[in-house]
């Protein structure tokens, strides 16, 4: 079974060394939405895959890191990045560039990160991250799948290399929530939402 839940953000970005000189030598906004599709062959006690409630927590709070927010490339103008860091506090550094298909890959491994280390409570087994979507546009949007996410064709992506600013994480319910993930430690599901 399949189940899908769709999130919204807002974000800046430039995509250096695009074709599109709007899009390679400006800062722009896109209103993003964020597909996560969940798959399991078994449903939970609710008789659900994943109660989209869950979601809303972890999931959520950290695709909304990027809302209001202007996403940088690690490996872009260093006077940049520190410029836009200088006057802007909600930021987030990617060691990638910041296109719809690296947006997809960087969501699908933090996603799953969660997904891993959620100890769940309500009956779900085997809740496994089919793909993430991210529609950058009304008209186009880029889908990754486990095989992207983990490409070294698509350039490497560390989950210890995406920095966030100290204005995203002290917005999470615990300002140590990324860390907590790269350590692997478990985040326990609420019996009740």
């Amino acid at each position: 079974m399949l189940i899908r839940k769709l999130f919204k953000f807002e974000n800046a970005h430039i995509v250096r060394d695009c074709s599109t000189r709007r899009c390679s030598e400006n800062i722009h906004g896109h209103s993003y939405k964020v597909e996560v599709l969940l798959e399991s062959n078994y449903l939970d006690n609710g008789q659900m895959v994943y109660d989209f409630g869950l979601t809303k927590l972890y999931i959520k709070e950290l695709i909304d890191s990027f809302d209001h927010a202007i996403t940088l490339w690690s490996k872009d103008d260093p006077a940049y990045i520190e410029a836009m860091k200088r006057y802007s506090s909600r930021w987030v550094e990617l060691p990638v560039s910041p296109s719809a298909e690296q947006f997809s890959r960087v969501i699908y491994l933090m996603v799953e990160r969660v997904l891993a280390c959620t100890e769940m409570r309500n009956g779900e087994r085997e809740v496994k991250l089919h793909s993430i979507i991210i529609h950058e546009t009304e008209t186009g949007y880029a889908q990754g799948f486990m095989e992207d996410a983990y490409s070294e064709l698509m350039g490497k992506i560390a989950l210890e290399d995406i920095v966030f600013s100290e204005q995203v994480s002290l917005e999470w319910s615990d300002p140590a929530l990324w860390k907590k993930l790269l350590k692997g430690e478990k985040l326990l599901n609420p019996q009740k939402v």
